[in-house]
């Protein structure tokens, strides 16, 4: 499972590796366009509401036997929930979304429910079968059926690490590094071409959907390096089993032929008595 695990760890890593530099840009190029935005209502995925409806998408894998990968994203939606969104959530408006089957069952099993459950979407990690699931999401927040959309996944570090990430996807957040060390604005400055709707149409729904494609190439990087560290101590703990049994099997075996040994004397000296 190691082997196949690395096998597995290699292309993903590759796949979010390339698609980082892309995704950074994009969206560092999406917040600013947002924070040159005059009007809120000429970006609608940048509409600041009141967040009184929450939806948490708690990205996990499908399969187990991968340390504490899937366990540290629940705890964290749970967290969220009874720390940080607990008044929306006693009024029944905070609801998950389960990308990945362990989130899911590992969810209902503490008694949340899950709104939602996406399993298939790790079978072909597409940015094309990303897509649909970006749009939804995107309509319930432009419907106004939810406020804020939160990601909380783990993000590939290297085979040995994985960060526990709570990113929140909508509203687009304005970049908050427009500033210099005297305080002045130096908020990015475009010349729209051919005009500043057409860029607004197309390039912030195309950097979300990207966004949403770089959270599940994280976690499906991150989930078999999980799993390739846990199959390793796996196996370091299955030799040190090994060697502990044979030092007990032969500490039992000796024993054994020393007490054979010592009744046969004691027979031997009373025969002589």
């Amino acid at each position: 499972m190691k082997m196949v695990a690395a096998a597995k760890l290699r292309k993903a890593q590759n796949a979010i590796i390339t698609l980082r530099p892309y995704a950074a840009k994009l969206n560092e190029i999406m917040q600013n366009l947002s924070k040159s935005v005059d009007s809120p209502d000429e970006n609608i995925y940048s509409a600041k509401r009141p967040a009184d409806k929450v939806l948490i998408v708690a990205i996990t894998s499908n399969r187990g036997l991968c340390g504490g990968f899937n366990i540290n994203v629940v705890k964290r939606v749970i967290s969220l929930i009874k720390e940080e969104y607990s008044s929306q959530y006693m009024l029944g408006n905070v609801k998950i979304m389960a990308i990945g089957k362990k989130g899911d069952e590992m969810l209902r099993a503490k008694g949340y429910a899950v709104e939602e459950a996406i399993n298939d979407i790790f079978d072909k990690l597409t940015f094309e079968n990303t897509v649909p699931i970006a749009e939804k999401l995107m309509k319930l927040f432009v419907y106004k059926e939810f406020d804020r959309i939160v990601l909380v996944y783990n993000r590939f570090k290297n085979a040995a690490v994985q960060i526990l990430e709570t990113e929140q996807y909508l509203p687009v957040k304005a970049s908050d590094e427009n500033e210099d060390n005297n305080g002045q604005d130096l908020k990015a400055d475009y010349i729209f071409e051919p005009g500043k709707e057409e860029i607004l149409e197309s390039l912030i729904p195309k950097a979300i959907k990207l966004q949403l494609y770089k959270a599940l190439l994280d976690s499906f990087a991150a989930e078999h390096g999980a799993r390739m560290t846990a199959m390793h101590k796996a196996t370091d703990n299955a030799d040190q089993l090994i060697k502990d049994l044979n030092l007990a099997y032969n500490k039992a075996r000796q024993a054994a032929i020393t007490k054979e040994i010592l009744e046969i004397v004691s027979g031997a000296e009373a025969l002589k008595g």
